[in-house]
C-alpha cells in the first residue's frame, strides 16, 4: 500500500467529519501517503493533521474551462494511487476514481449506473455521521470505535486567539462562550431575536460569561440582529473584522462553551475539543458525536427529524420558534455547569 486518496470535496464540516476516517488510514496503513480530495475552502480544516500527506484543492476560479478541469482531475488520478475512497459521488470526484486505475474504490452504495466506477461498495451504517464514513472502509480491515474529528492547531494560533480575546475585553475569570446563530438553511436556524434573549438571560443568570458571536462571508446580518435583541451589548465581543476559519477554531478551542445551530462551527468545537450545545431544528442526532459534552436540543415535535430545507409543517417552523429562550437557557446553564465548573460563584 502506497497511496490512498479520499475525495470529500465539501462543506466545511463535513470535511472535519472524514477527518476520523483519514486517523483510522493512517494508523491501519502507516507507510502509506494519504491524499485528499477537496474544495479550496475546506483546506483550512485539514492544515496540521499529521494523517495527511497531500491535499489536493480544487478551486473554480482556477479551473475555469472543461480542458483545465480534465487535466487537473487526470493529474490527481495519475499520481497512482492503491486505494480511491470516494465519500459523496459528486461528478468531479467520479472523474477522478474513472481516471485512477486503482486497485481498490471504495464508496457507499451507489446508483446502477455508477456501479462501474468502484470495486467496493457499502451500505453505510445508521449513527452519528463520522461513524457513517468510516463504514465504507469497512473492506479494508477498519473500523470506527469512537474517533471524533480532529482540527489541529498551533501554539502560535492559539495564542493569538489569546491575544485577541483579551484585546475584545475577556478577562480573567470569565468564561467565553462562542456563539453560532447562523445558517444557510432556515429550517436549521434558532431565530437571531431567540438567540438575543438567550445571551441577556444567561447573562443576568451568570455575570462571568462573555460571549462571541461567529459568522461566515454574508452572515453579517444575523449577528447584527442578535446583539440587536440582547440586552447586553457589553459582554459580547465582537472582532472588527471576519475572522478566518482557523482563527475562529482557535477562539472556539479558548471557550468553556460552543452554542448554535447544528453547523460547521459545532463541528469545529468538537474537532478541538470544546464542549457544544446544539439547538436542532430539522436535523437529526446524528450529526452530534455521542459523548455526554455535547448536547443537542430539541422541542420534539412529531415532524422531527424532518432534515428538509423548507418547512412543511402548517405551522412554519414551530420546531425552532417555539423552542423558547427561556428553557434553553436553563437547559444550557445546566450543561455548561457539567461541563465547565464556574470560575466566579453566580
Amino acid at each position: 500500500m502506497r497511496r490512498i486518496l479520499v475525495c470529500q470535496l465539501r462543506q466545511i464540516g463535513d470535511v472535519l467529519l472524514a477527518t476520523p476516517s483519514l486517523e483510522l488510514l493512517h494508523r491501519r496503513f502507516p507507510h502509506a501517503e494519504l491524499h485528499v480530495l477537496t474544495e479550496r475552502k475546506c483546506t483550512p480544516m485539514l492544515e496540521g493533521n499529521p494523517a495527511v500527506h497531500t491535499v489536493w484543492a480544487i478551486d473554480k476560479k482556477e479551473l475555469g474551462s472543461l480542458a483545465r478541469e480534465v487535466a487537473f482531475y487526470w493529474r490527481v488520478a495519475r499520481t497512482g494511487f492503491d486505494v480511491v475512497v470516494d465519500f459523496q459521488q459528486l461528478p468531479r470526484c467520479r472523474w477522478v476514481v474513472a481516471m485512477s486505475r486503482a486497485r481498490v474504490r471504495l464508496s457507499y452504495t451507489p446508483a446502477w449506473y455508477n456501479r462501474w466506477l468502484f470495486t467496493h461498495w457499502v451500505r453505510p451504517r445508521d449513527g452519528y455521521a463520522a461513524m457513517a464514513k468510516a463504514s465504507v472502509l469497512e473492506p479494508l480491515g477498519v473500523r470506527w470505535n469512537g474517533e471524533r474529528p480532529r482540527l489541529y492547531l498551533s501554539d502560535a494560533e492559539r495564542a493569538a486567539a489569546r491575544d485577541l480575546l483579551a484585546s475584545l475585553g475577556l478577562a480573567p475569570g470569565q468564561r467565553l462562550v462562542t456563539v453560532d446563530p447562523t445558517h444557510r438553511r432556515v429550517t436549521r436556524r434558532w431565530p437571531a431575536a431567540h438567540y438575543g434573549r438567550l445571551l441577556s438571560l444567561a447573562a443576568a443568570r451568570d455575570p462571568s460569561l462573555r460571549f462571541m458571536p461567529l459568522s461566515g462571508p454574508g452572515e453579517e446580518d444575523d449577528v447584527r440582529a442578535v446583539v440587536a435583541a440582547c440586552d447586553c451589548p457589553d459582554k459580547v465581543l465582537m472582532p472588527g473584522r471576519m475572522l478566518s476559519l482557523r482563527e475562529m477554531a482557535a477562539c472556539i478551542d479558548q471557550a468553556a462553551l460552543h452554542v448554535g445551530n447544528c453547523s460547521a462551527p459545532c463541528h469545529i468545537a468538537v474537532a478541538v475539543g470544546t464542549p457544544t450545545f446544539v439547538v436542532r431544528g430539522a436535523t437529526s442526532r446524528a450529526w452530534s458525536f455521542p459523548a455526554p459534552e455535547h448536547f443537542h436540543m430539541a422541542l420534539g415535535l412529531d415532524c422531527q427529524p424532518c432534515n428538509r430545507n423548507e418547512c412543511a409543517n402548517p405551522d412554519q417552523l414551530a420546531c425552532l420558534v417555539r423552542l423558547t429562550p427561556e428553557a434553553v437557557c436553563q437547559a444550557m446553564l445546566d450543561h455548561l455547569a457539567a461541563v465547565s465548573p464556574p470560575a466566579v460563584p453566580y
